[in-house]
């Protein structure tokens, strides 16, 4: 069991209250003022002070300034602030998902509905949705390959990084497969090696150009991972479009992207995985999350937040106390107290 500090709010939204409490003051002044404008309707002001000796100008900003700071301590227990007291290390069985996401200009391409970069973000989505026990990592790929979530059993996070999915995070362009799948083979860690419970889901158009699959495929099977891949795309194909117009090649002849399936059903029939297309009607997901239920799981650690410890106690113990203080300060002085003079105008 390891000791940690975190911080936190259980109930954030009640924060946006204390805009409202900083305003008191402004308003309290405001209030003052036209008060002052009344009564020089009677007179001089300043004379008219004189003729009120137990008035006391201080006593009023030290009730608002107390009532202000009561009215904030409030707020923030009513936001349920919180100290993460405990981390343990959960076991639990599991599997080690990377997600290989192609985010090349083709994938841009709208054969399927709304477009192919669009409807995996959805699939994904949903897929981190089913997830419960199992880790997950996402790499994206375009002429280079990138780690955007290192394994991990944060599924917000992983919902959070699937929303960023777009051909903007990787600024050389093409469809290096090869690579892709080198970089998801690193990203597993040591405890799974050889566990039979690594599966790489590889999700791409298909219009590779490299020529390292054979390499990373005797790789994959070293490691025991397997490759599930889910073609995205229509074997016609449709003219690219980027941002409403339609790309020309060097030659000036319109781009046209088509679904390659021929090294996907090799990359998955070759490590023991299975190749899916996606339709408008299925993306492909439920065959491959059959085969994943299928396979061995193993054991995972992961260290949680094992709970809480509530402090809002204290901001509302402290808010209690300043108003009751509050309450014994009145805004003129007390005829017994002459004598003692803590507020002064």
């Amino acid at each position: 069991m390891v000791k940690t500090n975190i911080f936190t709010f259980g109930a954030p939204e009640w924060l946006w209250l204390l805009v409202v409490v900083a305003a008191l003051p402004i308003v309290y002044w405001l209030l003052r003022l036209y008060a002052r404008h009344k009564l020089s309707r009677f007179g001089n002001v300043t004379t008219l002070r004189r003729l009120m000796p137990d008035y006391s100008s201080a006593r009023g900003w030290i009730k608002i300034a107390l009532l202000t700071l009561a009215a904030g301590f409030m707020v923030i227990a009513l936001a349920r602030p919180q100290t993460g007291s405990k981390l343990r290390t959960v076991e639990s069985q599991g599997r080690e998902i990377v997600l290989v996401v192609d985010v090349s200009n083709s994938m841009l391409a709208e054969d399927v509905t709304p477009s192919r970069m669009e409807r995996t973000r959805y699939a994904i989505t949903r897929l981190v949705e089913r997830m419960n026990k199992d880790r997950i990592g996402i790499v994206a790929f375009a002429d280079e390959a990138e780690v955007l979530l290192p394994i991990t059993g944060d599924y917000k996070m992983a919902e959070s990084v699937t929303k960023r999915l777009s051909p903007d995070l990787i600024a050389e362009q093409g469809t290096d497969i090869g690579k892709a799948l080198e970089v998801a083979l690193l990203s597993f860690t040591r405890s799974t090696q050889n566990s039979k419970s690594r599966v790489i889901i590889l999700i791409t158009d298909g219009e590779a150009h490299d020529n390292k699959s054979e390499a990373v495929i005797e790789q994959a099977k070293a490691e025991g991972a397997i490759i599930c891949a889910i073609g995205i795309g229509t074997p016609e194909g449709t003219p690219l479009k980027i941002n409403g117009e339609i790309m020309e090649d060097s030659e000036g002849k319109m781009v046209v992207t088509k679904l390659g399936e021929p090294l996907l059903e090799h990359l998955a029939e070759a490590t023991g995985g299975i190749y899916t297309r996606s339709r408008n009607e299925s993306f492909g997901l439920e065959e491959i999350v059959t085969r994943l239920e299928e396979m061995e799981a193993t054991e995972l650690s992961l260290m949680t937040f094992e709970e809480y410890d509530e402090q809002y106690q204290w901001f509302l113990a402290a808010a209690l106390l300043l108003l009751m203080v509050e309450m014994l300060i009145f805004e003129r002085r007390n005829p017994l107290l002459k004598g003692v003079k803590l507020f002064e105008r």
